[in-house]
């Protein structure tokens, strides 16, 4: 009986995953429109399950930043606005722009080489328009790059101004393969860094982040632009 009961603990916390995982998904495309309240016994219907483990699966997109519990209604699809948008990009400018100047003159090119994997990865995501697979190769590769200078506190404060700044409504603009000229941007990015070009290095993740922050304006304008479809099914 023990076996038994781990075993459906195990079941449990894996669907929990897949309708997270889901709602991410739906999140990005921008099928789940920031501000709106959404209960869990509908969108459990969406993705035919109970509602139990949509709940679970909200708290832990609560706990990420992305939605907000709402008490007796549901959820709120977090809300940001331009200055949000323009904070985030200035603290990851000024965080992750000196910091990678740093690690291109201190990692060896052993260090940065295992990144290349991660960096390919990215923009073969963006090339097959899998967004999700996109979005978690390049958390990846920036925390990992940024984990070279050795400051782990430096790497949390990163991470968590990225929960913050999901690109919602990413789905759209991948559909027109806007996001293949970000993603090469790593891999021009890691060039200059085993190239030991510091300045170069530098700009070009200045210039990273500027395009990312044109992304989510587009993005959320798109969003704005068409009557959400809810695809969590797709995933």
């Amino acid at each position: 009986m023990p076996h038994l009961k781990a075993q459906v603990i195990s079941v449990q916390a894996h669907l929990r995953d897949q309708v997270a995982n889901a709602l991410r998904a739906a999140l990005i495309a921008g099928d789940l429109r920031p501000g709106v309240i959404y209960s869990a016994p509908t969108l459990a219907a969406e993705l035919g399950v109970s509602a139990t483990p949509v709940r679970e699966a909200m708290l832990d997109l609560a706990r990420e930043g992305l939605v907000e519990a709402v008490r007796n209604k549901g959820f709120r699809v977090t809300q940001m606005t331009e200055r949000d948008l323009d904070e985030f990009t200035d603290i990851r400018t000024l965080i992750e722009v000196p910091t990678v100047g740093r690690v291109a003159g201190t990692a060896s090119v052993e260090q940065l080489e295992t990144l290349r994997p991660l960096a390919q990865q990215i923009v073969t995501a963006a090339q097959e328009h899998d967004v999700l697979k996109y979005l978690e190769a390049d958390h990846r590769f920036h925390l990992e790059l940024l984990t070279l200078a050795g400051n782990h506190h430096l790497v949390e404060v990163v991470a968590d101004l990225r929960k913050r700044s999901r690109l919602f409504g990413l789905g759209s603009l991948n559909e027109t393969g806007r996001l293949v000229a970000s993603a090469q941007e790593h891999v021009e990015l890691l060039d200059l860094l085993v190239a030991g070009r510091v300045t170069e290095a530098e700009d070009c993740m200045r210039r990273h982040l500027s395009h990312v922050r044109t992304l989510w304006a587009d993005g959320r304008a798109d969003t704005e632009d068409h009557e959400p479809v809810l695809r969590l099914g797709a995933r």
